[in-house]
């Protein structure tokens, strides 16, 4: 089949350039979680293998604008999430003095949270969430993001999205926050009473 070519606007001038818009048009925290959550049907995943150094995932994290990425082993299966917190927080320090390695030679299975030790959302809860239910609970356990998990056609549990604090901001158009962190015991005390 041949294709026609697409007409031309010539000598375009000076010109406004299109911006994004703060809030996502129609996204409240009423609205549908769906809404906010990145669909990895619709959407590649940011991934790194986990033999991959902290610094490749860093470089790889500024170059997809993302501050998480999912860890996956050989066989395609999740092995954990390193996030930029890993990354940029004392872990590497630990990490580094720990094993007696360098700082670039530190693995991104080094500082990564563990598969087995991540907690998930349910698609079948998420279908019938609302944005504000996924921001009180990823505020509560204090987390940046949290991974949504069903159960594919051959009876397999897979990863098949992602919710991103930042994410769920820009799209509300407002800033969201997770709960300051107690910094010593009588404020730890306190929030258990």
């Amino acid at each position: 089949m041949a294709y026609g070519t697409l007409p031309v606007l010539g000598s375009i001038g000076a010109i406004r350039v299109c911006r994004p818009e703060q809030g996502q048009v129609g996204v409240t925290l009423d609205s549908p979680a769906a809404l906010v959550m990145t669909d990895l049907t619709k959407v590649a995943a940011a991934v790194v293998s986990p033999q991959d150094t902290m610094d490749q995932a860093h470089a790889f994290m500024i170059k997809r604008g993302v501050r998480m990425l999912l860890a996956v082993d050989d066989e395609q299966s999740l092995a954990g999430i390193i996030t930029t917190n890993d990354i940029l927080g004392e872990k590497p320090v630990a990490v580094a003095q720990e094993l007696r390695i360098r700082h670039c030679d530190i693995l991104v299975a080094d500082v990564m949270t563990p598969a087995h030790r991540l907690e998930a959302f349910d698609m079948q809860s998420v279908k019938t969430s609302r944005v504000g239910q996924v921001v009180a609970s990823l505020q509560h356990a204090r987390r940046h993001h949290a991974l949504v998990v069903q159960e594919s056609g051959d009876g397999q549990r897979e990863v098949r999205g992602l919710f991103s604090l930042s994410q769920i901001a820009r799209q509300l158009g407002m800033p969201l926050a997770l709960p300051a962190q107690a910094q010593s015991f009588a404020e730890i005390e306190a929030a258990l009473v």
